[in-house]
């Protein structure tokens, strides 16, 4: 992608043998006549660098690149002027400018400022995009496993991720619908650029077309000033629309204009920006359903549908949950191996994990924190683990016949139990491990009640 380059000076012939020779290098030129049409084309796309004049009609080269830095803080702009002054220099410097161009210069002192503005901007980009990856490799769960299921995902991502294909990720909450967006990006031409993320049920509704699209100054009360929205952040990279299904109608037109025509209305603006991104949402709802209902767009789903990828479940991958267990615990055990009890890994892989990988994250860094050895065991679980789960041992002294489903051997497991302290909750509920509501849940659950003396 060559260098996108907005020159503005309102000397025809400067402008004009400028724009050639740079073009002559490489570089995509739009050239203006003033400070004026400098901030229209602004508005309209994306440029790497501004080259100025100082003096112009109307707004000058310093007001320019003030008002440019506020809006657009990563262009870099270099000021032309024919009346050098070491006051407007140091000015210009700390308003932002790279560098300072005095009238008439030489072809080569135009490239080779040119060129080292070029240079200095990637080495920022680049070291954002560093610390970028850095904040999400910390903060993102590891993505790693064995099964057949997860073999199947990271097959398709490899696949998919060089493209610039819409995706629509969809699974249940805490399956790691983001970490796969972000190895996506990761693995595709636009890593080198921004990885955005929004989560659209986390932004008032109110608030969210600016959001996303962004607005000028004085769009609507509190806009005071010009504000890039994450289409316009995510340029050359990737934006995540997290839990797409919370759009509502009318932004979801919006949303569909902007997939189809590449270009987005900043709100209270008259004027397209063109964008580019690619873009992958993620929904934990049945957007079919929506479409059905009448509250989702069908030519937005279809849209959006382009590949589709459901991200498993964890008790679909059993073969990974011990896998992604130990993990979770060398990590929040500063790089320590720390050794699982064989009861304790049998009770995690048995479980069936309703809230998926972030369960099991937040269970483990618990564990790791509250643990009494460096082995984890189920002494290390909370009380109120598994409750539900089929891995939760009955107890020795309380025998259940076989072929029993699940829900009479609860049954009978509560019954027994109540029976055994003369109906006392409290003490029923700690016999059986759990806690006092969960126990008065189940006796509601199975009509279990009036049997006996209501103790407590």
């Amino acid at each position: 992608m060559s260098m996108r380059v907005l020159l503005a000076d309102d000397d025809l012939a400067l402008r004009r043998v400028v724009q050639f020779k740079l073009k002559q290098k490489g570089y995509e030129v739009t050239a203006v006549a003033n400070a004026e049409e400098a901030l229209f084309e602004l508005k309209r796309g994306r440029f790497d660098l501004l080259l100025s004049d100082m003096k112009m009609p109307g707004l000058s080269g310093l007001e320019l690149l003030e008002m440019v830095k506020k809006s657009q803080p990563d262009i870099e702009v270099i000021l032309m002027t024919a009346y050098a002054a070491v006051s407007q220099a140091v000015q210009a410097v700390k308003l932002g400018a790279f560098d300072y161009l005095t009238k008439p210069f030489e072809d080569e002192q135009l490239f080779v400022t040119i060129e080292k503005a070029v240079k200095f901007r990637s080495l920022e980009q680049e070291n954002k995009r560093l610390k970028e990856q850095l904040k999400a490799e910390r903060s993102s769960r590891p993505m790693v496993g064995v099964s057949k299921p997860f073999r199947e995902l990271v097959a398709l991502v490899e696949k998919i991720a060089p493209t610039d294909a819409t995706v629509l990720l969809t699974g249940e909450s805490g399956t790691g619908k983001e970490l796969i967006a972000r190895e996506i990006h990761r693995l595709s031409a636009r890593s080198g650029g921004p990885f955005v993320a929004v989560n659209c049920a986390a932004i008032p509704k109110d608030l969210l077309e600016s959001e996303l699209f962004g607005h000028v100054k004085g769009a609507f009360t509190g806009a005071v000033k010009d504000k890039r929205g994450k289409f316009e952040l995510a340029a050359g990279g990737t934006l995540l629309l997290d839990e797409i299904s919370e759009l509502n109608v009318e932004l979801q037109a919006k949303l569909l204009r902007a997939i189809q025509e590449r270009v987005i209305d900043p709100v209270g603006s008259e004027q397209h920006t063109e964008i580019d991104v690619r873009l992958i949402a993620s929904t934990n709802v049945n957007l079919k359903e929506r479409v059905s209902g009448g509250t989702f767009r069908e030519d937005l789903f279809y849209r959006l549908n382009v590949i589709p990828i459901e991200v498993p479940a964890l008790r679909r991958r059993q073969e990974d949950i011990l896998i992604l267990a130990r993990s979770f615990a060398r990590q929040f055990a500063g790089g320590q191996e720390l050794p699982f009890a064989a009861d304790l890994a049998d009770r995690l892989v048995k479980y069936d994990w309703p809230g998926n990988i972030r369960e099991l994250e937040n269970l483990i860094e618990r564990m790791v924190i509250l643990r009494h050895s460096d082995t984890l065991t189920v002494d290390d679980l909370p009380r109120d683990f598994a409750v539900d789960s089929p891995a939760r041992p009955s107890t020795s002294d309380v025998p259940i016949a076989g072929h029993l489903t699940f829900h009479e051997a609860e049954k009978k497991l509560v019954l027994e139990a109540l029976a055994r302290f003369a109906w006392n909750k409290s003490r029923a509920a700690d016999y059986l491990k759990i806690p006092r509501h969960v126990l008065i849940y189940r006796m509601k659950k199975y009509g279990l009640s009036g049997s006996g003396p209501e103790l407590d």
